[in-house]
């Protein structure tokens, strides 16, 4: 059997794959690949003298006029909306709440009791507070006439040392009797006070066991039922929150670090919410807080603005987007910002119009692509409002610096006078195709 596999397998690579290649054919071949190596060359040299991907075409510029218009500068925000006066009402005292006299919406009045807690224990306190005054008054009574008495021997003392009857030492044990006596009205008296301001304490928390309004207003939360526990020991339980006026709303936004420098006290602004998506309710800025607020590294600052709510269309705790107008403009010089961020790209032009630099491909590949030649976009203006405009001339662009004021992120406002109305300002360059 093997030597039947050794006479059925091929005996050559060449007969396996079916070709047929003699060593003096072999070397014919490789007699010609150095002219086909020049060939190559020549043509790639050819191409590159011919230079048709890097020949240098005269750029077509896009261009914009500059024209006269009005201008509004934006800021947004977003926030939520809240009442301009809500207030927390909680139980200073521990109980059993008894009855609640209110529930969500309805309008209470300044005194309106909402609810009462059950005052067995309170009422207890106050009884006992009572008694222990009218004992600490029943005290001062028997301490007067104690020292009543030791006054009237202190007195005989005093005739009968006189006769030579009294020692010296009895003199002074009668005078020591007396002050103790004095001493003893004056305990029992301070004992009255704190007797009196236990009493007054214990009325005081028996009063607060009927929880009653502040304000004159409409309840926006109810956290307790009736038979539930009230326990005040640590910190006041909320038991209702209301709000004294919902035609009147405040908006509380957090504006971005990089806008608030644009934000001030008396700004109109406008915000919209999105249980009305296709209304938007006026609105002014109140107030602008200096106290930052971070959030995931986010700078933010509060601003309040006041708003109107006589349909009581809005409601606490809808988040609204506020937009805010920080600044107008009527009837300026405007020009796009495109062509404020504008700048020729590639290499510098030659005398004669053509680009220096290596020719044809080789520039190609050493300055890439046309987008790689595009240089970083510079910023509209400088720290002191100065900024470039590029004019055509001869059909190139021509730098002119001109001073720029405020923008909405599209235009921008001049406040030069080389530049006029009509006056058309290179934007940037079309892009040309291979």
């Amino acid at each position: 059997m093997s030597d039947l596999r050794t006479s059925e397998a091929p005996e050559t690579i060449e007969q396996t794959l079916g070709i047929d290649i003699k060593p003096h054919r072999l070397a014919a071949y490789l007699k010609y690949l150095p002219l086909v190596g020049v060939a190559i060359i020549a043509a790639f040299i050819a191409v590159v003298m011919m230079d048709p991907f890097g020949s240098e075409k005269t750029p077509t510029f896009m261009t914009a006029e500059v024209a006269r218009g009005d201008l509004t500068v934006f800021v947004t925000a977003t926030g939520t909306l809240q009442p301009v006066n809500q207030v927390d009402v909680g139980a200073e005292v521990s109980g059993q709440i008894l009855e609640v006299n209110v529930d969500f919406n309805d309008k209470v009045a300044p005194n309106q009791v909402l609810a009462r807690l059950d005052t067995a224990q309170l009422e207890a306190r106050v009884r006992q507070s009572a008694a222990q005054l009218e004992s600490a008054r029943a005290r001062v009574k028997e301490t007067e006439a104690t020292e009543l008495e030791a006054r009237n021997a202190l007195k005989r003392s005093l005739e009968l040392f006189g006769r030579g009857n009294v020692s010296e030492q009895a003199l002074d044990n009668a005078k020591a009797a007396h002050a103790r006596a004095l001493a003893s009205v004056a305990s029992a008296e301070a004992q009255v006070t704190v007797s009196e301001a236990n009493l007054t304490a214990d009325e005081t928390n028996l009063s607060k066991a009927v929880i009653t309004s502040p304000i004159n207003g409409i309840v926006l939360s109810r956290k307790i039922e009736a038979g539930q526990t009230v326990a005040s020991q640590f910190q006041t339980p909320i038991l209702f929150t209301l709000a004294e006026d919902l035609t009147q709303m405040e908006l509380v936004i957090d504006i971005d670090e990089a806008d608030i420098g644009q934000v001030k006290e008396g700004q109109l602004a406008f915000f919209n919410v999105d249980a009305f998506p296709n209304r938007s309710f006026p609105a002014s800025i109140t107030s602008v807080r200096f106290a930052p607020k971070t959030v995931e590294g986010v700078v933010t600052y509060e601003a309040l603005l006041a708003a109107d709510n006589q349909e009581l269309f809005l409601r606490p705790g809808m988040t609204a987007t506020a937009t805010i107008t920080t600044a107008v403009r009527s009837d300026a010089l405007l020009v796009p910002n495109t062509a404020l961020r504008f700048q020729p790209a590639g290499p510098p032009r030659a005398r004669n119009g053509s680009a220096s630099g290596p020719p044809g491909l080789f520039r190609m590949f050493r300055f890439g692509s046309p987008r790689s030649e595009q240089k970083p976009l510079p910023p509209t203006a400088d720290a002191e409002g100065v900024g470039r405009l590029w004019t055509l001339e001869d059909g190139q662009p021509s730098p002119s610096r001109v001073q720029v004021g405020i923008t909405d992120g599209v235009k921008t406002e001049l406040l030069t006078d080389e530049i006029v109305a009509g006056t058309r300002v290179v934007t940037g360059i079309e892009r040309q195709p291979l």
